[in-house]
């Protein structure tokens, strides 16, 4: 297992992966630990997620230093990313005895109810983007349902992986409550097969998500899958321009363009098309690429050489197809994996610019005539994650909401994932919910209870 810094791709860690040893023995902690970490009342449990928080707030910066050494992301957005898992492990402390409060039912007999109950050992397939978030937007639900954790986490950002396991260490986790398995790809298969592990979550690539969906399916487990995302970004004449064109440029660039919930196709209608595109590409043309610990710097490098070497193919096979470069669409830099921040136009629907997702810096411009020719542009896409809708409009606003195909619509602001709300697409981009009372239930027995 190794990580190379995307800045100037040297190595810096390096260690051998879990020997089947180790993993045997991970297991064996994570199933007995549980009998006594769901025995322990929510209170206690929350204040393993307190002391966590806690930890995360006094450790961000050298948090957030490992990931941007470690996948490339802007320090400030790495420290930023820490805060946010403070935030949700808080949220899963306060919240947690109230999502998971018996629920009284109505039936034909005196006395009905559901209680949640924990499943046992989950465990967790996550990627690299969000090193810290993706995993404690999994663990402080599964966690506080009464759960153990098992992750494994992308190879290239193992010392997030390592730190993220000393944080539930030093915050009094017993030992086998969070473990993280430095393991290969190849080793998933053997783990959602194995009786002691009750359930699967994965956030990563749609074919990553079909081939942990259907090993979990052949063995009757719960899975929640998080996958890719190509979400429009639909600005209509009634929006204010300029906020637009703002906020649509920190949605596409944000994380260097690697989100999943970034704004990708850009759908604008045709009376303010050539505005809007004209105002996003001066604004794009002022981003400053480069070391992603400056704090000058607007965009830094994407995380690995194959990830710029697909983008770079996919731009070239747009172009091909005769879309038009309006700015970028080249590497740049003598070392490290930088990619001029782009924006593509004159994309058909034969393109395979209109169906990809593209995991980087590049905004894809679609011309819309009217509210409900862009729902059809939108939901041409497999993905169906998260939307964007800039109109001040009520019935443009009713349309977009009742009829764009996505997990999530967002009127007049940037997508974000939030503790409060849940989270999750349909198509091609997943099932299941994170987040909220939602994402505490993905990993419980909804168990119904009835005294005559």
């Amino acid at each position: 297992m190794k990580s190379i810094n995307p800045a100037d791709n040297e190595i810096i860690f390096e260690r051998s992966a879990d020997t089947d040893t180790a993993v045997e023995e991970a297991l064996s902690r994570a199933s007995s630990v549980f009998k006594s970490w769901k025995s322990k009342g929510f209170s206690e449990r929350a204040e393993v997620l307190n002391r966590a928080a806690d930890i995360l707030d006094g450790r961000r910066d050298e948090l957030a230093a490992l990931a941007t050494r470690e996948m490339g992301k802007r320090l400030a957005e790495a420290q930023a990313e820490v805060e946010k898992c403070a935030w949700v492990c808080r949220h899963y402390a306060e919240y947690a005895e109230h999502y998971l409060a018996d629920d009284r039912r109505d039936s034909d007999n005196p006395e009905s109810y559901v209680r949640y109950l924990p499943l046992g050992p989950v465990l967790a397939v996550m990627p690299w983007n969000f090193p810290y978030w993706q995993v404690f937007r999994f663990a402080a639900p599964t966690l506080m349902a009464g759960n153990t954790a098992l992750l494994k986490h992308a190879s290239n950002v193992p010392q997030c992986a390592l730190a993220i396991s000393e944080i539930f260490s030093q915050a009094g986790a017993e030992n086998g409550v969070f473990q993280t398995l430095l393991i290969g790809s190849g080793k998933v298969d053997s783990l959602i097969k194995d009786e002691r592990i009750k359930a699967v979550s994965l956030t990563g690539s749609g074919p990553a998500g079909a081939a942990v969906a259907a090993r979990a399916g052949d063995r009757i487990k719960p899975s929640l899958m998080e996958l890719g995302g190509s979400d429009p970004f639909i600005v209509m004449p009634s929006a204010d321009l300029e906020q637009a064109v703002e906020t649509g440029v920190k949605a596409r660039m944000i994380n260097n363009g690697q989100s999943c919930i970034a704004a990708k196709r850009f759908i604008i209608h045709e009376d303010i098309y050539d505005d809007y595109v004209r105002q996003y590409v001066d604004r794009v043309e002022t981003l400053k690429v480069g070391d992603p610990m400056d704090p000058e710097t607007g965009m830094g490098p994407l995380s690995s050489k194959a990830i710029l070497e697909e983008l770079t193919d996919q731009v070239k096979r747009a172009v091909d197809k005769g879309a038009r470069i309006l700015t970028g669409g080249e590497k740049t830099g003598s070392k490290g994996n930088y990619y001029r921040p782009t924006v593509l136009a004159d994309i058909g629907p034969d393109n395979p610019a209109a169906v990809e997702e593209f995991f980087g810096p590049v905004a894809l411009m679609f011309k819309a005539a009217s509210a409900e020719d862009a729902v059809k542009i939108a939901n041409r896409s497999p993905f169906g994650l998260a939307s964007s809708v800039w109109t001040n409009e009520q019935s443009e606003c009713d349309l977009f909401i009742d009829e764009i195909e996505a997990g999530s619509t967002f009127i007049n602001a940037m997508v974000a994932s939030d503790p409060r709300l849940p989270f999750g697409g349909v198509k091609a981009s997943g099932y299941g919910r994170e987040l909220s009372r939602e994402g505490i239930l993905a990993f419980v027995n909804a168990k119904s209870i009835v005294r005559a």
